[in-house]
């Protein structure tokens, strides 16, 4: 008669199995194994649980969602942008604690929100707390991008309204620009 001896899954001493689909040496490895394999499932079903309400999240998103994204995600790649710029009112080294400052606020032109000439890095000094600091932004927005941009940017424009493809095609435009600058 053939002695079936095998490895214990759990310990790894040699045994003899007595069962056909006998694994474990023993008692206390057959109950270690069954915890480690329910901890198993119970961690692959978390993982579809949360792949299902991250598909049910995207999917029940407005498009004012959308929209807050891509500011934050444009925000950040004007901060990147002109990290290496002075304030674009005070002409001060931002130092690290840069905003995206809008030039034209997105409440009075919201179309020009993400206008890339719109938008320059800003300290928190004049974005915030002078309110933009506007007339040393256009004056120093002149000496950037020119009097006939910044002429383009006060003059009026037709209203824009994004729809969601829009703004997820956006969000990915600046998210590899932000990862084309890192590199």
């Amino acid at each position: 008669m053939k002695l079936n001896k095998r490895k214990c899954k759990e310990c790894g001493e040699v045994f003899q199995k007595l069962r056909p689909l006998q694994s474990v040496c023993g008692y206390e490895c057959s109950i270690l194994k069954a915890k480690k394999d329910t901890k198993k499932k119970q961690d692959k079903r978390l993982k579809e649980i949360n792949k299902d309400v991250r598909e049910l999240k995207e999917k029940l998103k407005t498009t004012s969602d959308y929209l807050k994204e891509l500011q934050v995600v444009f925000n950040q790649w004007i901060r990147l942008r002109d990290k290496d710029l002075p304030c674009i009112s005070c002409q001060k080294p931002l130092g690290g604690n840069e905003q995206a400052g809008h030039y034209m606020s997105v409440g009075s032109s919201p179309e020009l929100r993400f206008n890339e000439f719109n938008n320059n890095g800003q300290c928190i000094k004049c974005n915030m707390y002078l309110h933009g600091n506007l007339i040393h932004y256009r004056v120093n927005l002149i000496k950037k991008i020119g009097l006939e941009e910044v002429e383009n940017l006060e003059r009026y424009h037709e209203p824009k309204h994004y729809n969601k493809a829009e703004l997820i095609g956006l969000k990915v435009r600046y998210k590899q620009r932000i990862k084309d600058m890192k590199l």
